[in-house]
């Protein structure tokens, strides 16, 4: 399947693709589109760093990916965070969500963007400056989630 991203000039814009694979079972892919030309996209889940790269999980995800430009915390301190959990709704309401954080002690690094694919076709955000609207500063702006009810986006 292929992905494609407009690409903003002269944007570092470190971009996260979810895209769906197969309606049979649940899986969710995790693709990273750093443009920034440095750094170091990280894939979180607890305590690990599953990728740099793309990440295929077979059943639900929630974690944090941002980009490692040497500044930041293994949290994402100090720097933006993409939150996401990858889930397949079972009732509404439920099912997949993500957002942009910069709740302190984050704080704005690079531009940020993701999209959803295989369900909510390019539904996302993206912040582009330390005072975009698309992103938390505060733990109430709870208006800034993308949620995706569709099973199986990535």
């Amino acid at each position: 399947m292929a992905f494609t991203l407009i690409s903003t000039l002269l944007l570092c814009l470190l971009s996260f693709l979810f895209s769906s694979v197969n309606a049979d079972s649940e899986t969710h892919i995790v693709k990273f589109d750093n443009q920034c030309g440095y750094g170091q996209p990280q894939l979180i889940q607890g305590n690990d760093v599953l990728t740099t790269t793309e990440y295929q999980f077979n059943s639900s995800y929630s974690g944090i990916a941002y980009l490692q430009t040497g500044n930041c915390g293994f949290n994402g301190e100090n720097c933006g965070i993409i939150e996401m959990t990858l889930d397949n709704p079972t009732v509404s309401g439920s099912g997949s969500s993500a957002d942009i954080s910069y709740i302190p002690p984050l704080a704005y690094s690079v531009p940020y963007k993701f999209e959803f694919y295989g369900g909510c076709d390019g539904s996302g955000a993206s912040c582009t400056s330390s005072d975009c609207s698309e992103a938390f500063f505060q733990s109430d702006q709870t208006y800034v989630q993308v949620a995706c009810q569709t099973d199986n986006v990535t």
